[in-house]
C-alpha cells in the first residue's frame, strides 16, 4: 500500500528492512538515487533481490523539467513543447508523442524501471508546478496527446498514470509548498479539466494519480482524502477501474490531514491503493502507521508491472528508436 522513497545510490541496512516490510509495494526512484546508468540498473538489481519481480519500480521520467535520469539517457523535451508543434501540425505532434513515450518508456524498461508516472494530463494554465509539464491549455489537445502518449508508453511495454486527477493546471499554486483550493464547480470541470481524464480512461490508462487540490464545489477535503472523488466520481461516473496513487504525503498540501499516519489513514479511506512516501525522514513512521494493514493485492498491481523489456544494447542498435531521439532532439530546450 506504500511506494517509498530511498536516500541514496545503494540501499542502507534501514531502508532494506523498510523494503522488506509487505506493507511496502514499491520503491520511487529520484535524482538523488543516480548517479549513472550502471550504477541505477545495480541499484534496481539490489532492490529486486530483496523484494522480486511484484514489487513496483517507480520514477518521474516526464521529460522537460522533470527527468530523473539524465546523464546516457535520452534528453526528453517537455510535454509543452508538443502542444506548441499541435497548434501548427496536429499530426507530426500526435505522432511525436507516441515517439517520445516510447522512447521514454522503452528506456526505463531496459532498466527494469516498471514504472513512469505518466503522461501529465493537466492543462497548462499557469500552475505554478505543473508549468512546461503539460501539453496545452486547451483540454482538446491535451486529450488527443495524451491518448497519443498512452498508445506509445504501452508500445514500450509500460502502464500509463493519469495525473494530477481531476486536474491541478487550473490553480496556481504549487502544492509541493502551499494549500491548493479550485472553486469551480463539478459542472465546469467536467467540461474541461476531466475530459482528458476521461478520454485517457476509455483509452485504457492503467493508473491516475490524485492532486492534493480541494475543490469545495465538489468535496470539502482535497482530492486524495476524498470518497467523492474517488469513489463516486472516479470509479462510478468514469468508471475506471485501475489503480489509484496518491500524490506525496510528504507535500505541504497533504497536511491539510494532519500528521503522517493520519495522512496515509484519509487516503486509504477514501479509496486510493497506493500512498506516496517520497520523502525518507517519513518512511519509517509511515510503515509503523500501516502496520497490521492487508498490503494492497497483488494481483491489483500487476497491471502496473513492466510488460516487454528490451536489453539496453538492443535498444542502441534499434534504428527507430534512432529516427525517433534525432526527431525528439531537435524540440528539446534545456530545463
Amino acid at each position: 500500500m506504500l511506494v517509498i522513497g530511498i536516500a541514496g545510490k545503494e540501499l542502507a541496512a534501514a531502508e532494506r528492512d523498510w523494503i522488506a516490510a509487505p506493507e511496502v509495494s514499491g520503491v520511487i526512484l529520484f535524482s538523488r538515487n543516480f548517479a549513472s546508468r550502471e550504477q541505477v540498473t545495480a541499484l534496481i538489481a539490489d532492490i529486486r533481490r530483496l523484494r522480486g519481480e511484484d514489487f513496483l519500480l517507480c520514477v518521474d521520467q516526464e521529460g522537460g523539467p522533470v527527468q530523473r535520469f539524465r546523464e546516457g539517457f535520452t534528453r526528453l523535451p517537455a510535454l509543452a513543447r508538443l502542444g506548441e508543434i499541435f497548434d501548427a501540425d496536429p499530426a507530426r505532434a500526435i505522432a511525436l508523442a507516441e515517439e517520445h513515450a516510447w522512447v521514454m518508456a522503452s528506456e526505463m524498461r531496459a532498466l527494469d524501471v516498471d514504472l513512469s508516472f505518466a503522461p501529465v494530463v493537466d492543462l497548462k494554465r499557469g500552475n505554478r508546478a505543473i508549468g512546461e509539464r503539460a501539453f496545452h491549455a486547451d483540454v482538446r489537445v491535451v486529450s488527443e496527446l495524451g491518448q497519443a502518449y498512452l498508445r506509445g508508453m504501452h508500445l514500450g511495454g509500460m502502464a500509463a498514470t493519469l495525473k494530477h486527477f481531476p486536474g491541478h493546471g487550473s490553480v496556481l499554486e504549487d502544492t509541493h509548498f502551499d494549500a491548493a483550493t479550485d472553486t469551480r464547480s463539478l459542472e465546469e470541470l467536467r467540461a474541461t479539466d476531466l475530459v482528458a481524464f476521461a478520454d485517457g480512461i476509455a483509452a485504457g490508462a492503467e493508473a491516475v494519480m490524485l492532486a492534493h487540490v480541494t475543490y469545495p464545489a465538489v468535496d470539502a477535503v482535497a482530492a486524495g482524502y476524498s470518497r467523492v472523488w474517488i469513489e463516486d466520481i472516479l470509479r462510478g461516473e468514469m468508471g475506471f477501474r485501475g489503480v489509484v496513487f496518491s500524490d506525496d504525503i510528504g507535500m505541504a498540501a497533504a497536511e491539510s490531514a494532519g500528521g503522517v499516519a493520519a495522512r496515509i489513514d484519509a487516503h486509504l479511506n477514501a479509496g486510493c491503493d497506493l500512498v506516496l512516501v517520497c520523502s525518507p525522514a517519513l518512511v519509517a513512521e509511515s510503515i509503523a502507521a500501516v502496520r497490521g494493514r492487508a498490503p494492497c493485492p497483488a494481483q491489483r498491481l500487476a497491471a502496473l508491472r513492466g510488460m516487454v523489456a528490451s536489453t539496453w544494447q538492443s535498444l542502441v542498435d534499434n534504428p527507430q528508436r534512432t529516427r525517433f531521439i534525432e526527431r525528439l532532439a531537435a524540440l528539446a530546450v534545456p530545463a
